[in-house]
């Protein structure tokens, strides 16, 4: 769905559930979802939008000039990098001391393959006992295509780059790959499997067709 707001068309996504209220959010990608009590129409949630449409458009000028700087790939203490779907400069995320630019690359790189290594073995554990499923081994790789695999002896891998993502894709790509330990096509029962532990897979897979170019270093 979408409004217009001045020159500026607002995009934004619908999640329906279980709450009192509707709320408006804005991740720091730039993605805008409602969230509504089911039942709400289309018409009250469109007004929701255009009734806070000045203040959305702002968040996203603010969001896109972050990302237009984050685009230089400045390796100096303030250069603009993602960790967990937030902007952070370089120094507050590595040691900046005494290094050149390819040293801080190395550095940045090893830091995002320890932080992605770290949340996912942090996050598998609860849907492994929710999809009765377990892998035989977890790896941190580097991937220019993929952000997750299964290989058909149960060995899951995954992109050191989701570490740029907010932490609920990293769970879609988790949820994913275990899912492919039972399906290893993508069927209608794989999807129904996701389906069942992540009704709002769609939005992530989205989110990475979105942004996922600008995960990069």
């Amino acid at each position: 769905m979408h409004i217009q707001q001045d020159e500026r068309i607002i995009q934004f996504h619908v999640s329906y559930g279980q709450r009192n209220k509707l709320s408006i959010h804005v991740d720091p990608t730039g993605l805008v979802t409602v969230k509504a009590p089911n039942g709400t129409s289309e018409e009250l949630i469109v007004r929701a939008v255009q009734q806070y449409g000045k203040q959305i458009a702002a968040q996203l000028d603010a969001i896109e000039r972050a990302r237009d700087v984050s685009h230089i790939r400045e390796y100096e203490d303030h250069g603009k990098f993602l960790h967990l779907g937030r902007y952070y400069t370089l120094d507050e995320l590595i040691d900046t001391a005494a290094a050149s630019e390819e040293e801080l690359r190395l550095r940045l790189r090893k830091f995002y393959f320890a932080s992605c290594k770290k949340v996912v073995l942090e996050r598998i554990t609860g849907y492994q006992r929710q999809l009765k499923l377990m892998p035989k081994s977890i790896e941190i790789v580097e991937s220019a295509t993929k952000w997750g695999s299964c290989s058909s002896s149960k060995q899951l891998t995954f992109n050191y780059r989701l570490a740029m993502a907010p932490v609920d894709v990293i769970d879609y790509v988790i949820v994913h790959e275990l899912c492919h330990l039972k399906h290893m096509n993508h069927d209608r029962s794989f999807w129904r499997l996701i389906g069942s532990i992540m009704p709002d897979y769609k939005e992530k897979e989205a989110f990475l067709a979105r942004y996922g170019q600008a995960m990069t270093l």
